[in-house]
């Protein structure tokens, strides 16, 4: 009697452990780690108004219920910001399966990217441009409006290219907080506790931040991190429930 139980356990066990498996793995749950949400409490990226590349207005009701993906380039920067611009490519071909995301892309030198040059740029880039929005406007709006997203922006003429912007990309939920992972990444010659989302690591001068600690935001230039900016947009789509878009092919 003994042994005929065993095989009914064990034959139970074959016959549904596959089936809990794939219902686990399909519905998206196999993460339980929600992203932080930056900022204090009831902070939001305030409400805007800026001209794409199409010459069409675009505000923040065109990003209402989408996580998107927003950083701040200009069009004739010779250093980080091409680079940048491929990546955020990258993670829009990557996640092209998933609905309700898009990516948004303000230019730091407004008085030259008009938006017929903003079109030359994402054409020139290779961009899908369904969901994808380089945006140009007031400057100071646009250089206000980077404090929300936590990225710096300034003029500098000492600068290449005459200015001063974060490389960083930054992801924003559906209720316009600002979210982000959490490092893995310890920097041996940074050991102190620190509330900041990053530390300067003193023998490379490298931004970098302790495990553990919310990442604030993305380098965009560097292969790697853009890798788990993927994975943690996959978990902010999984606290909404997202499921992929079906993809048909016309014959």
């Amino acid at each position: 009697m003994e042994n005929l139980i065993k095989k009914f356990g064990l034959l139970f066990l074959l016959l549904c452990l596959p089936y809990f498996i794939f219902t686990y793995i399909s519905k998206g749950q196999h993460s339980f780690i929600e992203l932080a949400v930056i900022g204090e409490k009831d902070h939001k990226i305030p409400e805007f108004s800026f001209l794409n590349q199409d010459s069409i207005i675009v505000t923040n009701l065109d990003y209402e219920d989408n996580i998107y993906i927003a950083n701040f380039i200009y069009t004739t920067c010779p250093t980080i910001c091409p680079t940048m611009t491929i990546n955020m490519r990258y993670i829009q071909n990557k996640l092209k399966i998933y609905p309700n995301i898009k990516f948004l892309s303000h230019t730091v030198n407004p008085e030259y990217d008009s938006p017929s040059v903003l079109k030359k740029y994402a054409q020139k880039m290779r961009i899908d441009e369904s969901n994808f929005n380089f945006v140009t406007g007031d400057k100071d709006e646009i250089y206000e409006i980077a404090k929300s997203y936590f990225v710096n922006v300034s003029e500098d003429e000492l600068a290449p290219g005459g200015f001063l912007h974060s490389e960083f990309l930054v992801i924003v939920d559906k209720e316009g907080r600002v979210r982000s992972g959490y490092s893995n990444f310890v920097c041996n010659t940074c050991q102190a506790t620190s509330k900041k989302y990053t530390l300067t690591c003193p023998s490379t001068g490298e931004k970098n931040t302790m495990k553990g600690n919310a990442l604030g935001s993305y380098d965009g230039t560097k292969d790697f991190v853009i890798k788990d900016m993927i994975k943690d947009i996959k978990t902010l789509m999984a606290e909404y429930h997202e499921d992929v878009k079906v993809v048909r092919h016309e014959k």
